[in-house]
């Protein structure tokens, strides 16, 4: 069912997943997440000036306001990730200046806050849950930052390429739940921010960005490639869902799967651990041989963000991270051109009756 038009972003069988016509195979691997970013809410690849303009209006937005910090900290102990990261963009709003304004120029700057904050918020709140101050190292690109403001430590180069590429690959997929959320409640011509949140409630749905956290679950309980076959067939027989197979859109094979199998390959040979790789491998084999199902970028993500030395829980907000670029600039595509969505649905009640 067609929903709308964009020009932002391509799915399709013959040539895959494409950012304003560049394919994600060549994307996600060969560039910083800030330009692809740049690139979802501007149609072009950044030139070398504005790679630096955009790389300081990042780093000056990047720290949190000290009233955020509160809010954050005032959160009950055992809050979800995704309710802390919601909670916190919701309270955001309360810190834009251009919150109320709906014009081009003014949706691009609170898009700039937003993708530079929204890693901010993730790495705040994960710090102050381990009992620790929360530390923004605003002067690094994102995907450093991120890294280091995790851990406190400087990341190696290699993990930080590896994390630009997966941003790269979550940045943007069409009319996916969480963009069509945001793009209804823009337009509606709500601000940015409340359509930023709606976005953030379908992600953290199991069937929508909350499968990779559930996919690095199911293979820890796996365990290893020779027991996958035997799990699979078992779960198949209760009728249970197994995540990280299937698209509504990809029938064969997702676009995106080619890069991140490559990158598991990569990470984990260097760290020595090869047999996660393994285990999606035969995962791959046997859903297919069973079901006809191919893998999505969910299966070979996790284990991925795992070897990064990334929590499971950060899994759903580590995706925010990278999709709210793709929210942005739908979210300003959708107002530059507003026109508000409202479908119909068709009525299955009783028919006419009166009140006896």
């Amino acid at each position: 069912m067609i929903a709308g038009e964009s020009a932002i972003c391509g799915v399709d069988a013959v040539h895959g997943l494409r950012y304003y016509g560049y394919g994600i195979e060549e994307l996600g691997p060969k560039i910083p997440f800030e330009d692809v970013a740049w690139l979802l809410l501007h149609g072009e690849l950044p030139s070398e000036s504005a790679k630096k303009q955009f790389a300081t209006e990042l780093a000056e937005s990047a720290p949190l306001p000290d009233g955020m910090i509160k809010i954050l900290k005032s959160l009950p102990k055992g809050t979800r990730a995704m309710d802390e990261l919601r909670t916190g963009v919701s309270a955001l709003s309360a810190f834009d200046p251009d919150v109320g304004h709906y014009d081009h120029e003014a949706n691009l700057r609170k898009s700039t806050r937003l993708i530079a904050r929204m890693t901010s918020v993730t790495t705040a709140e994960w710090r102050i849950r381990q009992g620790k101050e929360p530390e923004i190292k605003a002067n690094l690109p994102l995907a450093a930052r991120f890294l280091f403001e995790l851990s406190g430590k400087k990341p190696h180069d290699y993990r930080v390429r590896a994390l630009d590429t997966v941003l790269n690959l979550y940045a943007e997929h069409e009319f996916n739940a969480s963009t069509f959320a945001a793009r209804v409640t823009a337009s509606t011509l709500a601000d940015m921010y409340s359509a930023v949140v709606a976005a953030i409630g379908a992600l953290e749905g199991p069937l929508h960005g909350g499968a990779n956290e559930q996919a690095m679950l199911m293979l820890r309980e796996i365990g290893s490639a020779d027991k996958a076959e035997a799990w699979v067939k078992g779960r198949l027989t209760r009728r249970e869902k197994i995540m990280g197979f299937g698209h509504r859109v990809y029938k064969k094979g997702d676009s995106r799967v080619p890069v991140m199998r490559n990158l598991l390959a990569e990470i984990g040979k260097r760290v020595g651990q090869t047999n996660w790789l393994e285990i999606c491998l035969e995962l791959d084999r046997v859903m297919e041989a069973e079901k006809g199902l191919f893998a999505n970028l969910d299966l070979y993500a996790a284990p991925v963000l795992m070897l990064l030395e990334i929590p499971t829980e950060l899994n759903t907000p580590l995706f925010a991270c990278g999709r709210i670029a793709g929210w942005c600039a739908h979210v300003t595509e959708q107002q530059d051109h507003n026109r508000i969505i409202r479908p119909r649905s068709i009525y299955t009640g009783p028919g006419p009756r009166e009140i006896a």
